[in-house]
């Protein structure tokens, strides 16, 4: 199997492909954790991290481990990467790894994790593997962060607060009143909503999707501008 170009790589993890809004994947935290920005980001940096080590580490093994042995040593890899997060997390952010609790240790089952790891690392090189977990991620907090930021905005009506939690005292500042004097709209950062705007955001996807393929097919079939060969009959004297 050819290892596909980075560029494909790119478009598969940002757009065609997304663990989140196309392959449905890590439903759990990314409903229950995006009721702010900070949290998703939060979980993100994580779930990127996660990606790296893992991917990294099963591409190097891959031709070491027997087929026997090889999920659970990918789960062992994983478990080991997200306790190093945990940890680091735990002496640098600990209160928001409060608030994400049980979220971050169940990484290890996380979906996107193992299938990357077994879907891709496992049957690419070093490089690929590293970029692939990369874009995974990137990806997959993408999608976290603007369904924070819609129920955070439509909940609260700010973006942005609690910053500080993640990026120290000074990130205090980078919260934004969005609506001076809002009710807030609790649907929007209960469950529920959770559920509301990731199929919003999955509908939009599809629109987008539809849109640029009526397009294309409109390029395809657009006749192309030129000069035409005449045929000539009879005698030029």
């Amino acid at each position: 199997m050819a290892t596909p170009s980075y560029g494909e790589l790119s478009l598969n993890g940002l757009w065609k492909n997304n663990p989140a809004i196309v392959q449905l994947l890590g439903l759990c935290p990314l409903l229950a954790v995006t009721g702010t920005v900070v949290n998703a980001i939060g979980l993100g940096l994580a779930t990127i991290l996660v990606l790296i080590c893992s991917n990294t580490a099963v591409s190097i093994i891959r031709n070491i481990v027997s087929d026997a042995v090889r999920l659970p040593a990918f789960v062992m890899i994983i478990a080991a990467a997200v306790t190093c997060i945990e940890l680091l997390m735990q002496a640098f952010a600990y209160e928001l790894y409060q608030i994400l609790g049980i979220f971050l240790p169940l990484i290890t089952t996380n979906c996107v994790i193992l299938g990357r790891a077994d879907g891709f690392a496992a049957k690419n090189s070093l490089a690929p593997a590293m970029y692939d977990g990369l874009i995974m991620g990137v990806g997959f907090t993408a999608v976290l962060v603007v369904l924070g930021g819609l129920r955070e905005l439509f909940g609260t009506g700010v973006l942005f607060a609690n910053m500080d939690l993640l990026f120290g005292p000074g990130a205090a500042a980078w919260k934004v009143v969005v609506f001076d004097n809002y009710q807030p709209f609790l649907l929007a950062i209960l469950p529920p909503g959770a559920f509301i705007f990731t199929g919003l955001l999955i509908v939009l996807k599809n629109l987008i999707d539809d849109r640029i393929k009526k397009y294309q097919d409109a390029l395809r079939e657009k006749p192309v501008k030129g000069s035409k060969r005449v045929r000539v009959t009879g005698t030029i004297s």
